[in-house]
């Protein structure tokens, strides 16, 4: 269906990795099952995966695990692939807004590099 890719800085920092390697055990279990979704299922229930309304075609990968929640964001590249490029824990209701900038300039850069 899709693959799910992490976007790599032009030196080969990997953020995505970076931050889940900051999780517990449990919280990257449950992260790896959520991106197995996305990667599985044709249409994918929008609690696991979402497009934010009024970016640059932002989406969301959404994991809740017991009390924590936290997100990782990407984009969409030429059909089936998803390019995650930044997550973060999410402590209010909303998206932070410097999240979605972060995930915008990366997906800038990485269309710039990747034609």
């Amino acid at each position: 269906m899709r693959e799910v890719i992490f976007y790599r800085t032009a030196d080969g920092n990997c953020p995505v990795k970076d931050f889940l390697r900051t999780l517990p055990s449990k919280q990257r279990q449950k992260a790896t099952w959520v991106i197995g979704l996305v990667e599985e299922i044709a249409i994918v229930p929008r609690q696991y995966f979402k497009k934010l309304t009024g970016t640059d075609d932002i989406w969301e990968i959404r994991v809740d695990s017991g009390s924590d929640t936290f997100r990782l964001l990407g984009f969409l590249h030429k059909g089936n692939l998803v390019v995650l490029t930044n997550g973060f824990a999410k402590k209010s209701q909303q998206t932070p807004r410097s999240e979605i900038v972060i995930a915008e300039e990366r997906k800038k850069d990485y269309l710039r590099r990747v034609k």
